[in-house]
C-alpha cells in the first residue's frame, strides 16, 4: 500500500487492493509520463487491471485518464493543445474539451483602464 496515497478511479486508500502506481500514456510515451509526473496510483485488481472499469480493461476508462494527464501536461508545462501533441503525438482532448478564451464577437468592446472615453 502506498502511503497517503488513494486510487484516482475509486478513492479507496488500499487496505483492501493495493495500490499501483499507472504511467497515463504508456507505450513509447511511458518516459515522458514518467518524466511529467503523469502518473496515477489505482487499486490493482479492480481499478487498474481486471474490473470492468480498470484502466487497462476498459476504453472510457482510459480515455477519461488520458483527456485528464493531458490537462494536467498542459496546465503544468504551459502548452497549449499543439504543444501537447507534437510532445505526444496527439490531442486526445475532444472539442467539448477545448477551453480556450473565446474570441471577442464582431462589434463588441472591452474597456481597458485608462482608456480614454470621449463622454
Amino acid at each position: 500500500m502506498q502511503r497517503g496515497s488513494s486510487c484516482w478511479l475509486c478513492g479507496r486508500n488500499g487496505a483492501q487492493d493495493p495500490l499501483d502506481r499507472h504511467h497515463i500514456f504508456g507505450g513509447p510515451n511511458r518516459a515522458k509520463s514518467e518524466r511529467y509526473g503523469l502518473t496515477v496510483y489505482l487499486c490493482h485488481g479492480s481499478c487498474h487491471l481486471y474490473g470492468p472499469t480498470a484502466a487497462h480493461n476498459c476504453r472510457e476508462t482510459m480515455d477519461m485518464l488520458h483527456r485528464y494527464g493531458q490537462r494536467l501536461a498542459m496546465e503544468r508545462q504551459g502548452w497549449a493543445t499543439d504543444e501537447f501533441a507534437r510532445e505526444f503525438g496527439r490531442s486526445y482532448l475532444t472539442d467539448e474539451d477545448v477551453t480556450e478564451p473565446p474570441a471577442q464577437e464582431p462589434g463588441s468592446f472591452e474597456l481597458v483602464a485608462g482608456d480614454d472615453l470621449p463622454w
